[in-house]
């Protein structure tokens, strides 16, 4: 089983603190491969000479094997985010599309499911079938409009758009019972409403420094706070924090995992996935559907229910997903073709070195 597996005799991984450092090291040559996390970076830092010799080739694999939600997630244990109304509220200022173009170049697509990238467990549409006889056993204990309405973000991509997104979201938090008082937003109380953005890395501000305006214009105050990791990591661990950017990655055979994911008892200890704390008895039933399923079409209509009921109860504002790796070589490796379909870049396990394509470009 591992004929054609394993070619090198040595792999040295390194690692950087700045993805900018290492995207030079590999410049210079001190690096084979770069895995390449930043749109914008992909279209705007690989302009130098050995790309446009060939010598440096850049390329995206397709990533079938996994799936993945990505959003600003809500503090749900803070009084500010315990109500749906809020929440939604939040998702509609956000200008996805405009975000996208102008800080990513137009490189990814909108998370709309929290199993994205794997199209069998995605809830789309209206519930039917199995899916639908699942959620009608719950349906005291989800919200209604998934019965009737197929679950999507708000559209932006223009002021137009955007402002009717924030008129929908000021309607809302005044129905919540939230208002304006001299340009700034109160919650029932007579609070002013005051959010924070926390972050472990730099990379992050840029998004929520787009994001940040358009909560202003609904009067909150917003602030954004990067900590070094291993404060980040202390807070995030003992959930100290209003919103912060959360990721779930998904397999294609969901399990046990989902309990410390969504599930209740994990959402009040100290170090478990449910950072929105999310305490809700449908996803804990569904959660459970999920680890007894007792097939693969009984899992699909689990996974299916439990992504339409956490989309529903809007528990983050969702990101971005890509759907690929990107990565950049310099051109002395060789791989077969074609590559796994569930390999993604397949590297360095499937590729070998080429003594023929590294003495047509040299060492820098």
């Amino acid at each position: 089983v591992n004929v054609g597996q394993n070619n090198f005799d040595q792999v040295r991984s390194e690692f950087f603190r700045d993805d900018t450092v290492g995207r030079e090291a590999f410049k210079a040559d001190q690096l084979d491969w770069f895995n390449e996390r930043s749109g914008k970076q992909w279209s705007t830092a690989y302009d130098f000479p050995a790309v446009a010799e060939k010598r440096v080739l850049k390329e995206k694999f397709t990533n079938s094997s996994s799936g993945r939600m990505q959003g600003y997630a809500f503090n749900l244990r803070r009084p500010l985010f315990t109500d749906i109304r809020v929440r939604r509220a939040f998702n509609l200022a956000y200008d996805w599309e405009t975000s996208d173009r102008l800080l990513s170049n137009g490189d990814y697509h909108r998370d709309n499911s929290y199993f994205d990238g794997i199209p069998e467990f995605m809830a789309t549409g209206l519930p039917e079938g199995a899916e639908l006889q699942i959620l009608e056993a719950l349906r005291d204990k989800v919200p209604a409009e998934l019965f009737t309405t197929p679950y999507k973000n708000p559209v932006g991509g223009n002021e137009e758009a955007a402002r009717s997104n924030l008129r929908e979201a000021a309607r809302l938090l005044k129905e919540a019972g939230f208002e304006n008082r001299d340009r700034k937003l109160v919650d029932p109380t007579g609070k002013p409403v005051s959010v924070e953005f926390l972050s472990g890395d730099p990379g992050d501000e840029r998004g929520v420094l787009f994001y940040k305006p358009y909560l202003e214009r609904l009067g909150m105050t917003v602030s954004i706070r990067t900590v070094d990791s291993v404060q980040y990591q202390n807070r995030i661990r003992n959930f100290d924090f209003d919103i912060t950017t959360a990721v779930w990655g998904q397999s294609l055979s969901p399990g046990n995992e989902q309990r410390d994911f969504f599930g209740s008892d994990a959402a009040d200890r100290p170090g478990s996935r449910n950072r929105p704390g999310i305490k809700n008895p449908a996803v804990d039933a569904l959660i459970e559907r999920i680890i007894f399923a007792k097939d693969r079409a009984d899992l699909v209509a689990s996974c299916k229910a439990l992504d339409r009921v956490l989309l529903w109860n809007c528990y983050l504002v969702p990101q971005f997903a890509a759907g690929f790796e990107r990565a950049a070589r310099w051109d002395r490796f060789s791989r077969p073709d074609p590559l796994p379909k569930y390999g993604v870049t397949g590297f360095p396990s499937l590729w070998w070195y080429d003594a023929d394509k590294a003495a047509k470009i040299k060492r820098s």
